[in-house]
């Protein structure tokens, strides 16, 4: 996903979350309907790409995305309360917490 802007990505993410539960509750009263099946698919692939591509630049989303098996790298960094951008889980300055 060519998307950068950390706060570009979080609109995708929450766009294509509502998305998924809109039509969740379709499929639930219209389990044969292709097309609406065909667009859950499309919104599913569309949030976890934004979610990867999220993950990747700017760190976790949620804590059991915190892959590191030397230091706990999910609460370094400024909470988005904090004026922190939402970058949580974003190292700073190698090991350091603050």
């Amino acid at each position: 996903m060519p998307v950068s802007d950390a706060n570009q990505l979080l609109t995708i993410i929450d766009q294509a979350s509502f998305a998924m539960d809109d039509v969740l509750l379709y499929l639930d009263t219209h389990p044969c309907d292709q097309a609406a099946l065909n667009y859950y698919q499309y919104v599913t692939k569309l949030r976890l790409d934004a979610k990867e591509a999220y993950e990747a630049n700017f760190g976790p989303l949620t804590v059991d995305h915190v892959h590191s098996n030397q230091y706990w790298t999910w609460v370094q960094g400024k909470w988005p309360w904090e004026g922190g951008n939402s970058t949580c889980g974003t190292m700073k300055n190698g090991c350091s917490i603050r």
